[in-house]
């Protein structure tokens, strides 16, 4: 769940995991994305995204939600610092680009927001941040960076939508996630799963000097084929980055199976029950 279902940091106090970023770029897109498309599905019909909504959407990822935004008729522009997961998202969004290149309903971005600016793209009715904050320490102060250079694009009135994890005791994952937190602990410093607190989007949009318009809660279950399917797509959020970094690969995945141990079926399939929040906020 970027967006990542949450965006990738590199260790403050170590090196970075050796990881295949291709592969795991690749396992977003086939495993893990898909788990947020009831979010998607209900920010996009409680704002009535189509035709006349002019989207931009942080940390994109692989281009699922910008997909799906663009199927409903709105013109998007994707942001991600991931060189591989926007190599996904062109194929998805942009398959002819080398024959359309001047296609301007739809534009991929690699960098910050602030480059996503251009004279035929600038007062954007839509902003969505569908990266779940509340499971990393410090993940909200990214968040506000983010907006930081956004909220300039976006026209007056225009909506911006947070997205997060509900509470602990609602969401099967968070006990997985603490795994990933106790094998990371030898690296004090690094980013740790913290349990969501209640007001995280609302603190995040006053500090962005939004204006609340409501929110909502949406089940997104994690379902995978296997358990094989399970650990792969939970690796490629990042969020078991520091856990590799202070420990291993081999040492993550023994772990992180036995903890999704609960959660098997019968059939082998592997089933977590989750809740996330979305807040819809407006620029003043």
């Amino acid at each position: 769940m970027t967006p990542t279902l949450v965006r990738q940091h590199p260790s403050r106090t170590g090196a970075a995991p050796r990881v295949d970023l291709r592969a795991r770029a690749r396992d977003w897109s086939e495993i893990q994305e898909r788990m947020l498309v009831p979010l998607y599905e209900a920010v996009y019909e409680r704002l009535d995204v189509g035709p006349a909504t002019r989207l931009l959407g942080l940390g994109c990822g692989s281009g699922l939600a910008l997909l799906m935004a663009a199927s409903r008729g709105a013109a998007i522009t994707g942001v991600d610092t991931s060189s591989h997961r926007l190599a996904l998202a062109r194929e998805r969004l942009l398959p002819d680009e080398r024959d359309t290149p001047t296609r301007t309903d739809t534009r991929i971005v690699r960098g910050s927001p602030a480059e996503a600016a251009s004279a035929d793209a600038a007062g954007y009715t839509v902003v969505t941040a569908f990266e779940p904050i509340g499971c990393l320490a410090g993940d909200t102060e990214g968040l506000g960076e983010l907006l930081a250079e956004a909220l300039p694009l976006a026209g007056h009135g225009a909506a911006v939508v947070l997205a997060g994890w509900g509470p602990p005791e609602r969401c099967a994952t968070s006990t997985v996630l603490r795994v990933a937190a106790k094998l990371a602990e030898p690296l004090r410093g690094a980013d740790a799963w913290r349990p969501a607190e209640r007001d995280d989007l609302e603190r995040v949009a006053e500090r962005a000097g939004l204006r609340p318009d409501g929110s909502g809660r949406v089940a997104c279950p994690f379902g995978y084929a296997d358990a094989d399917s399970a650990v792969r797509g939970l690796k490629s959020t990042g969020l078991f980055d520091p856990a590799i970094t202070a420990t291993d690969q081999v040492q993550v995945d023994k772990e992180l199976a036995e903890a999704l141990h609960p959660y098997q079926r019968a059939d082998g399939t592997v089933w977590m029950p989750n809740v996330f929040r979305y807040l819809v906020a407006r620029v003043p």
